[in-house]
């Protein structure tokens, strides 16, 4: 066997010691030892966990997070000083030991991505985060990994066609691609706690499904609710055994959260009162026909986070405020979408979906605020849109005129589909404002709880738009997006901006801070030195290699197979 062989096969000599990045906390001084990861010995592994070689990782912006926040991260539960982390969850590895009792279910030369978000007894202990990711040569994948919350094994097969990088990308392209799969409830939840608030309006109010025996809460609240009405909810509440409590402000309310609020009226000082007191996957239900006097402060955060939802209705029947405008999430078919910070890593990714997906829109429009990042969009993207039929416009909102004049092209009749990838409150209240009737907001940027955008929840009822929002992936997202890979309708390579070697992490992690690539940083452990070098130097730097590039001058497998023939050490 050759090097490469040998690599590929993963029955190489295995090493006494091993390099890796520990984080002792926030601050990117805090990664390493004087600016260079440590040596450390190779673990012995038990007999029920897998000793795995970290093949490629791509950098996230969310490996950024927890080198901001350090300690006070959410997801970071030990002590860094004595307990330091090793980041890295966009990981494709390779198994060189199988302890003796998993040897019928694993052999070495396995390859496998992981699904991260790892929860054990309801605690996340994330691939990355508690359990030691990507920024190191090998690790231990223990029965953590192999036996989740739910039985679940959140290690994923790969082919041995995908290619290291490929396997490290799926992980956010997951994200991405569940974007668009996003589910929401569309009628009161049953067995929840759903509080009732009025606001003067008296009018003929009623709940035509979702209160019944079908279905119905366990328990309501009710505030100030016209006479009648409340009336009525006790009549059916007697006869479905649900507990009706009276609340005589929303000061005085006794659960911490609850599943369904419902205003009877247009009060944005009451909605951003009684808002907070939302569960996660809550709902708010608007029953107004007026405008609001002023836009509300809205916890978009939340909204991506804790998946809140703001639904509405002109009509006085409370369950078709949850039937206005069911959520699809994928965007409408022949469509106008617009892209609100496309030029990062991840906001070209949703580009290229747009782009390829099977009933995309017809009218894309990409906006950043870096003219670089826009104009290498156009090179990437343009002629593969147009020549699907779909027209490509790029926007810098910081040439106003130009701008204005683009963005008003489309105006007052709005888009279809607005995806917010800027984690900016400002930028998200502004883009809500181009959505238009059905319009359907999308806050992906990762955006803390408690940050409030102002929002028209006017719209809400009298346009029924909606605004919904998440950026992670589950299981089976990752399995959706490797059969998409492995199938070739989907292309992570594409994505690639950058490489180094492991020595080269601390400067990648530095290159997405400052955004200085349009795409991913992605960092392979094992091969010898190589600093951190964008693939458009490939031409000079490595030509052999970069004669294997795509048409379009991205990467490939082919090419990521001479760059390892060249750079595995002896």
């Amino acid at each position: 066997m050759n090097k490469l062989e040998l690599y590929i096969s993963g029955r190489g000599p295995l090493p006494s010691t091993y390099w890796l990045w520990p984080l002792y906390g926030a601050g990117l001084e805090n990664m390493g030892k004087d600016g260079k990861p440590i040596e450390v010995p190779l673990p012995e592994i038990k007999p029920d966990e897998l000793l795995v070689r970290h093949d490629a990782n791509g950098i996230c912006f969310s490996d950024i997070k927890v080198i901001n926040q350090g300690q006070d991260h959410p997801r970071i539960f030990k002590d860094m000083k004595i307990h330091p982390v090793v980041l890295g969850h966009e990981v494709s590895m390779t198994v060189v030991k199988v302890g003796e009792q998993l040897q019928d279910r694993y052999k070495v030369g396995d390859r496998f991505v992981i699904e991260a978000d790892i929860y054990i007894n309801n605690v996340s202990v994330a691939y990355g985060y508690s359990i030691q990711g990507g920024l190191s040569q090998y690790g231990v994948i223990d029965q953590r990994v192999l036996n989740s919350d739910g039985g679940n094994n959140n290690l994923l097969p790969i082919a041995d066609t995908t290619g290291y990088a490929e396997g490290a990308l799926i992980e956010p392209w997951a994200c991405v691609v569940a974007a668009y799969r996003l589910a929401y409830r569309s009628s009161i939840k049953e067995n929840g706690k759903m509080w009732i608030i009025g606001t003067g309006e008296v009018k003929d109010y009623t709940i035509s499904e979702g209160f019944d025996e079908k279905s119905h809460p366990q328990r309501v609240y009710l505030t100030n609710v016209p006479t009648t009405f409340a009336n009525w909810i006790r009549s059916k509440a007697d006869q479905l055994n649900i507990e009706v409590n009276d609340v005589n402000s929303p000061d005085e309310i006794s659960e911490e959260y609850v599943d369904d609020i419902v205003v009877l009226g247009a009060d944005p000082d009451l909605i951003e009162k009684v808002s907070p007191k939302l569960d996660n996957f809550g709902v708010l239900a608007i029953i107004a026909d007026k405008p609001m006097s002023r836009k509300v402060n809205v916890d978009v955060g939340r909204i991506h986070y804790q998946r809140w939802l703001y639904v509405g209705t002109t009509e006085t029947d409370i369950a078709k405020a949850y039937k206005a405008n069911i959520i699809r999430a994928e965007l409408k078919e022949n469509g106008k979408t617009l892209f609100v910070g496309a030029g990062g890593p991840i906001g070209r990714m949703h580009v290229q979906a747009a782009i390829q997906a099977k009933s995309g829109p017809k009218i894309i429009v990409c906006t950043d605020v870096s003219d670089f990042r826009l104009q290498d969009l156009r090179e990437t993207f343009e002629a593969e849109a147009t020549g699907k039929g779909i027209e490509f416009i790029c926007l810098n909102p910081t040439q106003k005129e130009t701008y204005e004049k683009g963005i008003g092209r489309f105006m007052p009749e709005g888009f279809d589909n607005v995806i917010a990838l800027a984690p900016v409150p400002v930028v998200i209240s502004e883009a809500a404002t181009y959505l238009g009737k059905n319009g359907l907001m999308n806050i992906f940027a990762g955006i803390p709880r408690g940050k409030m955008a102002l929002l028209d929840l006017s719209d809400v009822y009298l346009k029924s738009v909606r605004y919904i929002g998440h950026s992670g992936s589950n299981l089976d997202d990752m399995c959706l997006t490797l059969k998409m890979t492995e199938e070739h309708s989907l292309s992570p390579n594409r994505s690639v901006a950058a490489i180094g070697s492991l020595s080269a992490a601390r400067d990648g992690i530095k290159a997405v801070m400052d955004q200085i690539y349009p795409g991913k940083v992605v960092i392979y452990p094992n091969i010898k030195e190589f600093p951190l070098t964008p693939i458009s130097d490939f031409k000079t730097v490595l030509p052999t290699v970069y004669e294997k590039f795509s048409e379009l001058g991205e990467w490939t497998n082919e090419a990521e197979k001479e760059f390892l023939r060249i750079m595995l050490p002896e």
